[in-house]
């Protein structure tokens, strides 16, 4: 069966599922709502990069469409892309947010990871 998603894809980006990362229902509705306000691209990537109090740090921003060597997901209503490199780092990740006054946002729970920091934004493996 071919979804509407690979009917779409641009040469050179792949489909993935949510074994490479998958957005929790919380997150995909409040991903929806932000994609709507600020109306920068209906994708988010999720970029893994050198830096942060451990190491390595997650970096999200919205994009307009995918790049070639892209990964392609869809989960909870949100497409989101990821590179090749960073996808080494994000197998098996969950992607969740939390409207709570202490503690709340987006948090990931990478399998990956060895050790986070206290803020959640930075991991080592």
């Amino acid at each position: 069966m071919v979804t509407d998603l690979e009917v779409d894809l641009p040469e050179g980006v792949r489909l993935g599922n949510e074994k490479l990362v998958a957005v929790t229902e919380p997150a995909g509705r409040k991903l929806g709502a932000l994609i709507e306000r600020e109306q920068k691209g209906e994708y988010l990537r999720i970029k893994i990069t050198g830096g942060g109090c451990n190491g390595l740090s997650y970096k999200m921003k919205f994009v307009s469409g995918p790049k070639r060597g892209d990964i392609l997901v869809a989960s909870s209503g949100a497409r989101v892309l990821v590179d090749s490199k960073s996808a080494l780092y994000l197998r098996g990740t969950i992607l969740d947010y939390s409207d709570k006054m202490v503690g709340g946002g987006f948090k990931f729970s990478n399998p990956n990871a060895k050790s986070s920091c206290s803020c959640g934004e930075s991991f080592s493996i």
